[in-house]
């Protein structure tokens, strides 16, 4: 099935949600016998049903004309990016400086394969990352499985 770029459904999306006080942040095309596009949003002070609803509602009629799949069907969802979704995007690692972080490691680092801390700085090719007072280490993003927000069950 052919569709238009995730760029472009990503760049048109923006332009109703913005006004909405709603970022979207990622797309994804799942192709097969009941294709599906996800647009995944993103709002200060999180995202909740009701966010879904709005902008599901806002974008449904505008997304036709775009008509992104050369007017092929398919389901829209909308969805919010979830707590344990992995960093991509630059903005997704900036927006988290100062945070608590966990990163998953390909091979281990001190013995240790998983850590959490505090994300100090990050450029294109390494992040910073603090474990204690006592404990600073720089990690290559080419070295690391995942990082994301820092999950905390209590």
């Amino acid at each position: 099935m052919k569709v238009k770029s995730n760029q472009e459904i990503l760049e048109f999306a923006n332009q109703i949600a913005k006004p909405l006080g709603i970022d979207c942040v990622e797309v994804e095309f799942k192709q097969g016998k009941n294709p599906e596009l996800t647009l995944f949003i993103d709002k200060e002070g999180g995202v909740d049903l009701n966010t879904c609803e709005l902008f599901h509602n806002a974008i449904n009629e505008p997304l036709d004309e775009l008509d992104p799949t050369f007017g092929l069907p398919y389901r829209l969802n909308v969805s919010s990016l979830g707590i344990d979704r992995p960093f991509k995007t630059d903005n997704d690692f900036i927006s988290h400086i100062g945070q608590r972080v966990e990163v998953k490691l390909y091979a281990s680092i001190k013995g240790k394969k998983f850590y959490d801390g505090i994300l100090m700085s990050y450029d294109k090719e390494k992040i910073t990352l603090k474990i204690d007072e006592k404990n600073t280490f720089t990690i290559e993003l080419k070295t690391i499985v995942k990082v994301n927000e820092y999950i905390d069950f209590e």
